[in-house]
């Protein structure tokens, strides 16, 4: 997705959650000079990864019990929190996408292990980015939801797990598997500010399914 397709629609995110673009902005501008000596990675280097099938990792609390019969093809892409769930399965995800909550230590082992890590900055990260970001030695790449550079990139999407089906759409997936992914009930790992998780799962929900481009098969497990 371009910035341009995706503009409008982080607008009316900004609306619904009631979040303010400056923020998201500063907060990227953070990561940006933080990050300035990390192994920063190219947009063709993701593209070699990247390949025609794709499987996503998300959160939701049935993501134990999918990966007992899980068999990994394509590229594996782990959301977030979901990582400390697949590591613990035996699997190294090619890619972590987060914006540095739940169980960070996770993800930074996985990025020991070779995973490429997308670190995201938005306003109410701003904490974590100072706490963790540098932690993170191996592959990194830097995304916004604001606007992109040539540093700070923006494929689309808001959560986690949305942003890397935008992230495997933009670069060329043509089969996109889900696995713990549950629009209509929060993992039981977040307790807290429900209600918002709630509303940010509408949201994921929109920019996976209804949001989806032509030639791309989104199969949920």
């Amino acid at each position: 997705m371009q910035f341009s397709e995706w503009e409008p629609i982080y607008y009316q995110i900004l609306s619904d959650m009631s979040y303010d673009r400056i923020d998201d902005e500063a907060s990227a501008r953070l990561l940006s000079v933080l990050m300035l000596n990390a192994n920063l990675v190219s947009d063709k280097e993701i593209e070699s990864i990247i390949k025609g099938e794709v499987t996503v990792f998300g959160d939701a609390d049935s993501l134990k019990a999918s990966l007992v019969s899980f068999k990994p093809s394509g590229t594996l892409i782990a959301a977030g929190s979901a990582t400390s769930t697949v590591i613990d399965a035996g699997i190294i995800p090619d890619i972590v996408v987060t914006d540095l909550d739940g169980d960070v230590e996770a993800q930074k082992k996985a990025s020991q292990k070779g995973a490429l890590t997308l670190i995201h900055a938005h306003g109410d990260n701003f904490e974590l980015i100072m706490i963790h970001a540098k932690d993170f030695k191996g592959k990194v790449m830097l995304t916004t939801q604001s606007t992109p550079d040539l540093v700070i990139r923006n494929f689309g999407g808001f959560t986690d797990g949305d942003r890397a089906v935008c992230l495997a759409r933009h670069f060329g997936a043509k089969r996109i598997k889900l696995v713990g992914f549950d629009y209509d009930n929060p993992s039981f790992k977040d307790t807290s500010n429900r209600d918002v998780k709630k509303k940010k799962l509408i949201w994921a929900k929109r920019i996976i399914e209804d949001l989806n481009v032509p030639g791309v098969e989104i199969i949920k497990i």
